[in-house]
């Protein structure tokens, strides 16, 4: 009876247990499929981009230890940051002059003169920092694994530098939303931090004194000076706030009229400018010039 008995609860324990694994199967494989759908189907970030004043590290700086715990050289490519991780990496771009360069975060500042960045010297030097002494950025946070050094202007920086959602602040931190993405280029830049001051005090006369440079957009280059009076009443027509002129320019033996489109202080709005034109069908291309 006992044996019996003993039989009948192994049996009836063993028809339990397959029960809750048939039952439970079902329940688990929908779960991980929810679950890999959620995380398929997630929005992707966009790009963290700062933008505002940076200056550089001077030579009595070399071998100070960091807030990182190493040693400032000033032949790395290194920058500091008031918050961002260290390690971060960023790809620099002085709008003066389109200068790309990518340093890694290894200290914390600036904390005067309203800047986000301090470079490293050999950072600083291709970007044309070291002659001004500051200079306003666009920086965007890469992938730690792109390599340190010089770099390629980056294609959309008319586009990032205009996304600033408040370009009259003295410096901002705002995410651009990727351009692939139809779902998120729908979606306005998100600020995350801003200035209370303006731009304009964060500037100093010396450092405006000191980068007297600018850019225009030539928009042809031809011999019959008819051709370049056209386009310029057709630009005059599209863009009635911007100024156009026409240079003569004795070029191989022969005069030559080229249409000049402009004169910004930064190379993205010149940029910016270039881009309208050739959706109009007017090809051109940026130049820099000193300022008068």
């Amino acid at each position: 009876m006992i044996l019996f008995r003993r039989s009948t609860v192994l049996v009836l324990s063993s028809c339990f247990c397959f029960l809750l694994t048939f039952l439970g199967a079902p329940a688990h494989a929908t779960t991980a499929r929810g679950t890999h759908k959620a995380a398929s189907s997630a929005p992707s970030v966009g790009t963290t981009v700062l933008r505002g004043r940076a200056s550089w590290y001077a030579s009595s700086f070399q071998g100070r230890r960091t807030t990182s715990g190493e040693r400032y050289n000033r032949h790395k490519y290194t920058c500091a940051h008031k918050t961002l991780p260290f390690g971060t990496r960023l790809r620099v771009t002085n709008v003066k002059n389109g200068k790309s360069v990518v340093v890694r975060v290894s200290d914390r500042g600036p904390f005067r003169h309203q800047r986000i960045l301090d470079l490293s010297e050999i950072a600083a030097r291709p970007l044309g920092i070291t002659e001004c002494g500051a200079a306003t950025v666009v920086a965007e946070v890469v992938a730690e694994t792109t390599p340190l050094g010089p770099a390629t202007t980056p294609d959309n920086l008319a586009a990032l530098y205009a996304a600033d959602p408040n370009p009259d602040a003295a410096f901002t931190t705002y995410i651009v939303p990727p351009v692939a993405d139809s779902a998120a280029s729908e979606v306005k830049p998100a600020l995350l931090a801003a200035a209370s001051v303006s731009k304009g005090q964060a500037i100093s006369p010396a450092e405006a004194v000191n980068c007297p440079v600018g850019f225009l957009v030539q928009a042809g280059s031809f011999v019959d000076a008819a051709n370049a009076a056209a386009v310029q009443a057709r630009i005059k027509s599209l863009l009635p706030d911007v100024s156009v002129n026409i240079s003569q320019e004795l070029l191989d033996g022969r005069q030559r009229s080229r249409v000049l489109v402009g004169n910004f202080g930064e190379k993205p709005e010149a940029e910016a400018v270039r881009q309208q034109l050739l959706v109009w069908g007017i090809g051109g291309l940026v130049r820099e010039v000193a300022l008068r």
